[in-house]
């Protein structure tokens, strides 16, 4: 999740500049591109390819990745683009002050505590925690028009390339030529990484008005698209690993 925010940042202004996009452009596809659904897709699809033991990988790679991320880079971006600059106080007040990245420290906590919520406290958790995904998915759902009017087709296309295609070969090529590694928490990372845009990248960008309507169709038609782009990598990854 780190290399892929950092090569977004990397490539995704370039290609802005050359294609002549406006900022709010570029912030949009930073929090979309650059952020992959790791979670509330690649949970189910990791756990159905590869058991309890992907799974496991798949939260390392989202909690201390993509979650970290969006709570962090993620403000950053959504702050400064949104705004044109921002002071480097207000964006980590931001940060701090962000609702996932409370829960995340205060989760973090509990756990090196070895503290558990049990009895009705965690039936409690459990139902307020399974509103989660369907919340998510109705925010962007509500911005979600296949209406194009207003939206720059070249980003939309560049944006699900990037996500869909060169985040994963990236990850492959470090992973697999470079480093020559091997074994199930491979394959689940360049996986994780082929997957469809962040829910929760969009909903920044939505809110931060870094261009809705871009954000939510990289959301609703990158979620589709990604069944696709995972089965060719999965096949790629079986033939070569």
């Amino acid at each position: 999740s780190w290399i892929i925010i950092g090569a977004a940042l990397l490539v995704i202004p370039v290609i802005g500049n050359l294609l002549g996009w406006d900022r709010a452009t570029v912030g949009c596809l930073l929090l979309t591109a650059g952020l992959g659904n790791t979670s509330f897709v690649g949970f189910p699809v990791i756990e159905a390819l590869y058991g309890d033991e992907g799974l496991r990988y798949a939260l390392l790679v989202d909690q201390p990745g993509s979650f970290v991320v969006v709570c962090t880079i993620g403000i950053w971006i959504a702050s400064s683009y949104s705004s044109g600059s921002i002071a480097l106080n207000a964006i980590v007040k931001k940060i701090l002050t962000f609702p996932p990245f409370i829960a995340f420290l205060f989760a973090l906590f509990l756990n090196l505590m070895n503290l558990q919520a049990d009895g009705a406290a965690l039936t409690v958790l459990e139902r307020l925690g399974s509103t989660v995904t369907p919340l998510a998915l109705t925010s962007v759902g509500m911005q979600l028009s296949l209406n194009y009017n207003g939206v720059s087709l070249k980003a939309l296309v560049a944006g699900l390339s990037f996500k869909l295609a060169f985040a994963p070969a990236l990850i492959f090529t470090i992973y697999i030529f470079l480093m020559g590694a091997s074994g199930t928490i491979i394959k689940v990372s360049i996986m994780e990484a082929a997957m469809a845009p962040m829910i929760t990248g969009s909903i920044l960008a939505i809110t931060y008005g870094l261009k809705p309507k871009l954000a939510a169709l990289m959301v609703g038609v990158g979620v589709p698209l990604s069944f696709i782009t995972l089965a060719g990598w999965y096949v790629l990854l079986e033939y070569v690993l």
